[in-house]
């Protein structure tokens, strides 16, 4: 398998795809998963001749299972290792959820050159918790019973989750695909448990305020009206405002995991963007 040693020495895992000379996309999964939530679009972006790329988060799918280093300067830092190493240069940044969040830190630090442009889907930027700078934002019961119900039975929680919130599989009327369900339970319980415990506290309490302010390369932001897990309000509204160069859709009735159950929408919307 592909991989890269960063400069704590940490083994990521990564698939690259395509052409060397072509535009380099690169995806960042959301939280617990990996790389291969993005096997719809890294096809779709391929055939429109795109080289893709895409990483498992250290300790996440196939990259090592590490006990520390589960914050979001770590996660950006593989990034920079891994575009370094892949001599990415002009690339597309595309990330969801926690994945935006790393995407967020990643470009506002990126050497001169590597980034063209960024998308955030259903992205936690720029902070999620509730606090007195936050007072809409999630109260933290909500984190601490992600914990929780991780610590107390992670294979349960793994199918709750995606059963539910995450694709709006909850909601009445809603067409449920029990293939995602179970791609999304082998996702998560591949990774390792300290990672996935510690990441919750990275996606929810990371203040990404400075970082959407630096970012200077052109970003579009697409998040689902009806997102459960990072509710829009309290994201894309208020990234959007500190973005310089952001554009915002937002698309009525969408789940979180919108990009997997409307891709034909998603990847349009993004193929547009790529080549704007």
């Amino acid at each position: 398998m592909a991989s890269i040693r960063t400069q704590d020495g940490t083994e990521i895992f990564y698939k690259d795809w395509g052409p060397r000379d072509a535009q380099p996309v690169v995806f960042h999964h959301g939280w617990p998963l990996s790389g291969d939530d993005w096997d719809n679009q890294m096809l779709f972006f391929l055939a429109n001749g795109y080289r893709v790329i895409a990483h498992d988060r250290r300790g996440h799918g196939r990259s090592e299972q590490v006990s520390d280093g589960h914050d979001m300067d770590h996660y950006a830092s593989d990034v920079a290792d891994l575009t370094r190493a892949l001599d990415l240069r002009d690339a597309i940044h595309i990330g969801h959820s926690t994945g935006g969040g790393e995407v967020a830190r990643y470009v506002a630090r990126a050497e001169p050159g590597r980034v063209a442009k960024a998308a955030l889907l259903g992205a936690v930027p720029p902070i999620m918790v509730r606090s007195d700078a936050n007072p809409d934002g999630v109260p933290m019961a909500v984190f601490d019973g992600f914990r929780a119900a991780l610590a107390a039975n992670r294979a349960q929680f793994y199918i709750d989750v995606p059963s539910g919130p995450f694709y709006g599989f909850n909601r009445k009327g809603a067409a449920v695909s029990q293939g995602l369900i179970d791609n999304w339970w082998r996702q998560g319980m591949a990774g390792g448990a300290k990672a996935h415990y510690d990441g919750i506290a990275a996606f929810s309490e990371t203040d990404f305020t400075e970082d959407l302010k630096a970012i200077t390369v052109p970003v579009l932001v697409l998040h689902g009206e009806d997102d459960q897990v990072v509710p829009i309000d309290n994201s894309a509204h208020k990234a959007i405002k500190l973005l310089r160069n952001g554009t915002l859709k937002t698309y009525p009735g969408f789940s979180h995991g919108m990009f997997a159950t409307h891709p034909e929408v998603i990847n349009a919307d993004l193929l547009a963007f790529a080549k704007a």
